[in-house]
This record gives C-alpha cells, structure tokens and sequence, in this order.
C-alpha cells in the first residue's frame, strides 16, 4: 500500500524539505494548478463562515492561525491570516501558543489542519482563552478519526503519524510540519473529552462535524499527490458525494471542531 501512496506522490513533492519556504512554494504551484483542489478549500472556508455566524455573537477581529498558503482571507478578505512563519498571502506571523493579540480582542479563531502541528495544545487554549471574547470561539478543521481517515491518514505521510493511542496531549515534533500526531483533535476532543472540559471549562464544545467533500479532496491529490481525475468530473463527484452522504461519519477524511468561551 506504501508502494502505490509513493507512485501517486507528486514529483514536485519528493526529497523536500516540509519545514522549508520550498514547501510554501510547491504547494502554491500545486493550488494554482488544481481547480478541484480550490473548490475543496474554498468549500471549507464558506464552512467556516457559516458556523461563525451560526454559534459566536461576540465582537471582535477575526483570525487565522496556521493560514499556509490556502488562507480563508482569500475568500473573506476581513479575516486577519496569521501564521508562524512568513509566507505569501500572510498578515502577520504568530504562533498560536503565545499570540500577540490584545485581551479579549478576538470574535473567532480559525484553523485549517494545523492544530495537530502544536506541540503544546493546552498552551493553545490558554491563549484561546485569554483573547477571545465571550460569546467568541474557534473553528478547527483537522483530521478525521473515522474507519477510512484512520487507515488512510497511516498510509498517506512519511513525516506524520496518526496514533488515537498516544498516551499525551504533546507530542515530539521535530519542526513546524515535521512529527505531528493527525489524531490529535480525537485524543483532545473526543477520547479526553472529560479531561478537557475540567482543565478549560470556559471552552465548550457545541458542535462537531464531519466534512462532506472528502470524494474531492481525496481525488484532487491534496498539496501532496497527483489529481486523479480531471476537473470536468468535479460535478459527478459532487452528485456521488451526496449520494453518500448518509455514510459521512464513516468515509469522511476531515472533521471541524466548534468551542466557544462562555462567560467564567
């Protein structure tokens, strides 16, 4: 199975360096190169909004840690993009466990893949906690822990795990892309939910989810492999991932989380 994932890894993406400005680079090509690809992103980025609007009344800015080359200020232009090292597209460079944002300051987080790259998530919410305002939260999209993401996402990556048994919260990475745990957001929000509440009682978690355009997303290739079919197909594999949509709980590769702080 290895064999095939290597075959179907993109050229582009071979002997990188994935903590590198190469990756950045690559990565963009990559984008502008798949319509599928930008469908997917943008179809989370309309996601996002909506469950803005849906749970969080608080005032304030809106930001993106983690933003990479796909920010959602590409589709709502309002949306402060951050991230921990420069890149295109970037307003500022933070690191989401030690954010320089006001007290209080902040209506919504957003973070697209990039919660199982922090090595200490509960340095995370303290932040999270410090900068938004009640009635504000954040929106994580991360990794599925389903029967397909959980064989897949074992497969896909040299440089990540997926481990829904890894003893800790923290985990030894070894730079900003490289050693990340994919099943964090299961460990903290689903087999630690308990834990969570009682260490951070002012984040709730109202709503969780699974993504639906995992047929897309898994066909475009992602940032890392080749598209396997061309893009004149996007609206049969949309009619397909309706008619499979009663089976999102176990097909789907990515899930959002929702947590809002209430008033201590």
């Amino acid at each position: 199975m290895k064999n095939l994932f290597d075959l179907l890894r993109d050229p582009l993406m071979e002997n990188i360096n994935v903590d590198g400005d190469e990756r950045l680079a690559i990565h963009s090509m990559m984008l502008d190169n798949k319509q599928m690809l930008r469908q997917v992103f943008t179809e989370f980025h309309h996601l996002f909004h909506r469950l803005d609007n849906r749970f969080f009344s608080a005032k304030g800015i809106r930001v993106e840690v983690g933003a990479g080359v796909v920010p959602i200020k590409g589709s709502y232009s309002d949306v402060l993009a951050t991230d921990i090292v420069p890149g295109p597209g970037l307003d500022r460079v933070i690191n989401a466990e030690d954010m320089d944002l006001d007290d209080g300051s902040v209506r919504v987080v957003f973070g697209q893949n990039c919660f199982h790259h922090f090595p200490r998530p509960e340095l995370f919410f303290l932040e999270l906690e410090r900068v938004l305002s009640p009635g504000g939260g954040v929106i994580l999209l991360e990794p599925y822990y389903g029967p397909f993401a959980s064989f897949l996402y074992k497969q896909l990556f040299k440089t990540e795990g997926f481990d829904k048994n890894f003893p800790s919260w923290e985990t030894p990475v070894i730079g900003p892309m490289n050693g990340a745990n994919q099943a964090l957001s299961y460990i903290v929000f689903v087999r630690d939910k308990h834990e969570f509440q009682q260490k951070f009682p002012t984040l709730k978690i109202v709503h969780t989810e699974p993504c639906a355009n995992y047929l897309k997303y898994l066909v475009s290739g992602g940032l890392n492999f080749r598209q396997l079919c061309p893009d004149w197909a996007i609206p049969i594999l949309s009619l397909a991932q309706g008619i499979l949509s009663p089976f999102n709980c176990w097909l789907a590769l990515h899930h959002v989380i929702v947590l809002r702080k209430e008033k201590a």
